[in-house]
């Protein structure tokens, strides 16, 4: 199975990366400040993705066709009585859409959020998952054997 979310990511990658120049605060800024994780346990991909200081409750998360959008809001502060000295965190609507490739059960991804970090949890579609086969083979005398082959997993899976 190819990996879903590599095409995507390295071009995503090469794109941030053009568009930062290496350097690292642009980057984050350039991903919409919501820098992720994306990694492979067994039958199912994790994103966790950092969203400080954002309101549980405006947090959605939605799937359309093969697209993965996620939103959450970071509320300002608006305390009259607040001299600021300094205001670099940012507020407003976050929002970030990832393309996913086939092979993910997009309709069972479950979510949570906790200590600032929202986390996805996306199945591989039972379809896409390795599975044996078994395999008939005649021997010389014309009796039936059974042979059982299992797919390997990819390098990068193991």
């Amino acid at each position: 199975m190819t990996d879903p979310f590599t095409t995507t990511f390295d071009a995503m990658d090469r794109l941030v990366g053009q568009l930062a120049s290496g350097a690292r605060a642009t980057a984050a800024s350039a991903s919409g400040g919501m820098p992720l994780d994306l990694f492979r346990a067994g039958d199912h991909y994790v994103l966790t993705m950092d969203l400080p200081g954002v309101d549980p409750g405006t947090i959605d998360v939605s799937v359309e066709d093969r697209t993965l959008t996620i939103r959450a809001e970071r509320s300002p502060r608006t305390d009259p009585d607040v001299q600021w000295l300094a205001r670099e965190r940012p507020s407003g609507t976050y929002a970030r859409q990832l393309t996913v490739g086939r092979g993910l059960a997009l309709d069972k991804i479950s979510a949570s959020y906790e200590d600032g970090v929202l986390s996805l949890t996306i199945p591989v579609a039972e379809e896409a998952r390795p599975r044996r086969i078994e395999v008939a083979h005649r021997a010389g005398s014309g009796a039936a054997t059974q042979i059982t082959a299992e797919a390997e997993p990819r390098a990068s899976e193991g």
